[in-house]
């Protein structure tokens, strides 16, 4: 079983539930993977096995030989919620955490081509490394919140929440009207432009603001 670091407060143990993902989320984004942006948002899903945390090892798998970094918001679900309307939706929020989706790009770009699902290409283990929790207390609008990340000391994506095509209140009502979200679930809201190639010995720093980082290495 995996279990959330708090970053403030020793919560009790709570386990990391089912990472929710979102595609295509910043328009900038969407326009760099040649790709148009949806009414809606689209939905995958990530394994609780993928996550890491801070100072320990993305590691490349033998499947893929291109690796992209992908930095988000997290949002952790404090309680079980289901059909939650936008004004409504922060009331069922935890905390907040800066997280990546690391994706095996190669074979995702082989998925599309096929029409293939992407879940070779989002999954294997090690693929979501996620920072410390930050209780939503201290973080009053996370519809504007700075995002970045740095590979070896510079900086690769630099960004902020306010550009996401969907608001987190948004993004929850979507997501529970089509599944139950419990206490624990992790949505990861999607990523800017910025995306590129990592390989190994790359050391990735992300930050949320001030509130949280995460560091993290390649091998």
């Amino acid at each position: 079983m995996t279990y959330y670091i708090f970053k403030d407060k020793t919560e009790d143990k709570i386990q990391v539930g089912k990472l929710v993902c979102l595609a295509r989320s910043y328009i900038k984004h969407a326009k760099e993977m040649h790709t148009n942006t949806t009414e809606d948002p689209l939905l995958f899903l990530k394994p609780t096995s993928s996550v890491i945390f801070n100072e320990q090892s993305i590691i490349i798998p033998k499947m893929s030989k291109c690796l992209h970094h992908e930095v988000e918001l997290g949002v952790v679900i404090g309680k079980k919620c289901k059909n939650v309307s936008q004004k409504e939706a922060l009331d069922y929020v935890l905390g907040y955490l800066v997280c990546l989706d690391i994706t095996a790009r190669d074979i995702q770009d082989k998925a599309k081509k096929n029409s293939w699902p992407w879940t070779i290409a989002k999954s294997f283990d090690t693929f979501a490394p996620i920072s410390d929790v930050v209780l939503k207390d201290k973080i009053k609008n996370p519809n504007n919140l700075d995002l970045s990340l740095k590979i070896n000391g510079k900086i690769r994506q630099s960004s902020n929440t306010k550009y996401m095509i969907y608001s987190v209140e948004r993004i929850i009502e979507f997501v529970s009207s089509i599944m139950t979200l419990e206490k624990g679930d992790l949505i990861m809201t999607g990523t800017p432009e910025g995306v590129g190639e990592i390989v190994a010995g790359d050391k990735l720093e992300a930050n949320l603001g001030n509130f949280c980082f995460l560091k993290v290495d390649v091998k």
